[in-house]
């Protein structure tokens, strides 16, 4: 939507305002976040180890059937030649989930589905990764399993980095010699990395988190944990002094040093994005009450009840409006067009998102919460 802002404004005021796009790294982030909280308890302070089978009926049950039915419906409306024989194996592709790892089918069909292939990915990892970690952090002292779970987390996030730099270096030089065999060296090219890495730094920034949220629950008095809280407000404007930089960091003046690193697109940018977004989360997770009090609010909490339909809808439903609205409107002023977007949203995209929640997601949530109570029954 960058084309309905005036470019009278400035290229630093336009990335600013183009700056949601990062908001697919908070995805990762909190997912790492939220999911791996039950694992961390368990890591730290001997809870109930985590149900695999309960985890996996949850996630498919809140996700499958309302991807499917998306998909099923932006096909047929959009594009049906994906039902064509010549496109099966795309098909394919968006059916398990991995449209992320060929340029084919990369944000195709739905721009954001691509994040959801990366967030499925890690939903079917994450138990055998917390698995993995098992042996390492669960026994000795609290400290010792604090400190290996660092250790596993720290080389989850080394391989996120190595995979991307990688695989940016092969998008970059796609004719360098290989040290793996061609077939062997697409299919890790298609698992490891895809079109655009599998983020797990990002989801492992998210479980530090989770880890250190967990250890304040329950030993509120270490020294860690202290740290946390009496540095909240340092952790905050550094967050959001790092989120400006990544924001705006296409209009500044190209660093010779840094720019190979952490310019946009290269292989450290999604550290630094994953980064600043874990000091705003640590502040808010450790912070005073009126840093959470805008979060709290009651309409935006049930906004985020509409986050699943609302992402997967948003980008088609601002589409139709380029479609039906915007040629009737390009002798408009700028601020005028935008400000129409937002009432599209408002009186189109969240009633929408509100009644595919209602109808399809809350359904299907349910059948997945009574299949676990009647098999733990």
């Amino acid at each position: 939507m960058g084309h309905v802002l005036n470019p009278g404004l400035g290229s630093l005021t336009i990335a600013l305002a183009l700056a949601g796009s990062s908001g697919v790294t908070l995805f990762f982030v909190l997912s790492g976040f939220l999911l791996f909280m039950p694992y961390a308890r368990a890591l730290l302070f001997d809870s109930d180890w985590p149900s695999t089978r309960r985890f996996y009926i949850h996630r498919a049950f809140r996700i499958l059937p309302g991807y499917y039915i998306s998909l099923l419906l932006l096909i047929l409306f959009t594009n049906p030649t994906y039902f064509q024989l010549a496109r099966w194996k795309e098909l394919v592709l968006f059916l398990t989930f991995f449209m992320d790892a060929s340029p084919r089918t990369y944000q195709a069909i739905n721009g954001p589905f691509w994040t959801l292939a990366v967030e499925w990915q890690f939903y079917l990892l994450l138990p055998l990764l917390a698995l993995a970690f098992r042996p390492f952090v669960q026994h000795g002292s609290l400290q010792r399993r604090l400190n290996a779970l660092l250790l596993c987390l720290a080389a989850l996030i080394g391989w996120g980095l190595a995979t991307r730099y990688w695989g940016r270096s092969w998008e970059i030089d796609p004719h360098q010699p290989g040290l793996l065999p061609p077939v062997v060296h697409r299919l890790a090219l298609f698992f490891f990395y895809g079109s655009n890495g599998k983020f797990l730094e990002d989801f492992a920034f998210g479980m530090l988190l989770s880890g250190f949220y967990v250890l304040s629950q329950y030993v509120r008095e270490h020294r860690l944990i202290s740290f946390l809280y009496r540095y909240c407000w340092w952790f905050w404007g550094l967050g959001i002094l790092e989120l400006f930089y990544t924001a705006a960091w296409s209009t500044l003046p190209v660093n010779t040093f840094v720019a190979p690193f952490i310019g946009p697109h290269n292989w450290l940018s999604e550290m630094v994005l994953a980064l600043g977004y874990s000091l705003c989360i640590a502040a808010l997770l450790f912070g005073p009450a009126q840093l959470k009090r805008l979060l709290e609010w009651g309409p935006l909490r049930e906004v985020g009840l509409l986050s699943y339909a609302l992402y997967i809808w948003h980008l088609p439903l601002l589409l139709c409006f380029t479609a039906l609205v915007l040629p009737y409107a390009s002798s408009w002023w700028h601020v005028l067009i935008y400000s129409t977007i937002w009432i599209w949203v408002v009186l189109i995209i969240i009633p929408f998102s509100y009644l595919f929640y209602r109808f399809v997601e809350l359904p299907w949530i349910h059948l997945g919460s009574r299949i676990t109570r009647t098999k733990e029954l």
